[in-house]
């Protein structure tokens, strides 16, 4: 059985949080999912106070609504984050190479694969998904060379 150890160090501006899971693909995707899934519940949050200032008022009822929505988007944007850092994981370890191809196949296997998640799955659904997908992370990673 692996050994599975966690660790976190905090140094201006950045915060790590390092979970070993024992095999670099699952490493990836767990912190992937971590890191985004934060940063999905701070925008749920975010929300969720903006439109108790805008209505003067919170109840328990208001707070209760933003946990749960907290929660849902937390989960939403890590499964995704996850996804896309173990495509292109995966694609990395396939090829040999590490470009900016690896991220529009990683982008665009993760689009078609979130497609099959949506209520009103077609095909047409998940190529325009996989188009997204890839086009997005082929913009970033192009964005990340140049700075």
């Amino acid at each position: 059985m692996p050994f599975k150890r966690v660790s976190a160090s905090v140094s201006s501006p950045t915060v790590e949080v390092i979970v070993d899971m024992g095999h670099p693909f699952l490493n990836r995707t767990v912190d992937g999912f971590l890191k985004i899934g934060g940063v999905g519940a701070a925008h749920a949050a975010a929300q969720e106070i903006f439109r108790c200032l805008k209505k003067e008022s919170a109840s328990k009822r208001d707070f209760e609504q933003a946990v749960k929505k907290m929660g849902k988007e937390g989960l939403h944007w890590g499964l995704v984050a996850g996804v896309y850092t173990g495509m292109q994981y995966g694609m990395e370890r396939v090829r040999g190479k590490r470009d900016w191809k690896n991220a529009l196949l990683g982008g665009a296997l993760t689009g078609a694969l979130l497609a099959f998640g949506e209520k009103s799955y077609n095909k047409d659904t998940m190529i325009q998904s996989a188009i997204t997908g890839g086009a997005i992370a082929t913009a970033s990673e192009f964005l990340r060379y140049l700075t």
